[in-house]
């Protein structure tokens, strides 16, 4: 075993500056609000986006269905956990019926004014066709409506096109964390 060090962000984007223009949800997709039902359907989006990424090494529930059934578990059971600000999007058929999760998005409040992104997430086959921008539009409108002024996220420096989409949104970095893990590659020494 090797141990890998990641270097984050922490971004954080002020919820009342910003006058953004809501996007619609991409043709073939819709987007459920939170609900109890939807936390299997949650984790399998969650799994399938993460699964083979990086941050699976930095948070080894990712790569298993059971870890990321436990980690939205936990999400929301915490005191701080926002339904307004969790979405799951899904493909639909072509009669309309949901065919397969396909992206998920978690927030929390995590102090008085403060909300937390805990995971956004598309699954391969749907990136490209502006899922996680709208499922961060989500998020962010339900932070605003729970009464929360800013929102922050934590996302790995190498994931270019997540960081490019939160800095068109206004996010910016106000802090760099580094996570060290062990891991079974012993070519990796810092991401």
């Amino acid at each position: 075993m090797s141990l890998i060090c990641f270097k984050r962000y922490r971004m954080e984007v002020n919820l009342l500056v910003h006058p953004w223009t809501w996007p619609g949800v991409p043709a073939g997709y819709r987007l459920f609000p939170w609900d109890d039902s939807l936390l299997e359907a949650h984790a399998e989006a969650k799994f399938v986006s993460f699964r083979d990424e990086m941050d699976a090494v930095l948070f080894p529930c990712f790569t298993e269905l059971n870890g990321c059934f436990r980690l939205m578990s936990e999400i929301v059971r915490k005191p701080g956990f926002l339904p307004k600000a969790t979405w799951l999007a899904v493909r639909v058929g072509e009669h309309g019926g949901p065919v397969e999760p396909c992206g998920t998005v978690q927030g929390i409040q995590d102090r008085p004014g403060l909300g937390s992104i805990q995971n956004l997430g598309v699954v391969p086959e749907h990136r490209g066709r502006g899922l996680g921008r709208v499922l961060l539009f989500r998020a962010l409108r339900g932070f605003r409506e729970a009464g929360l002024t800013r929102v922050s996220l934590e996302v790995t420096a190498e994931n270019h096109g997540a960081i490019r989409l939160y800095e068109q949104l206004g996010f910016r970095v106000v802090k760099t964390v580094f996570k060290t893990v062990e891991a079974p590659d012993p070519h990796r020494s810092c991401l």
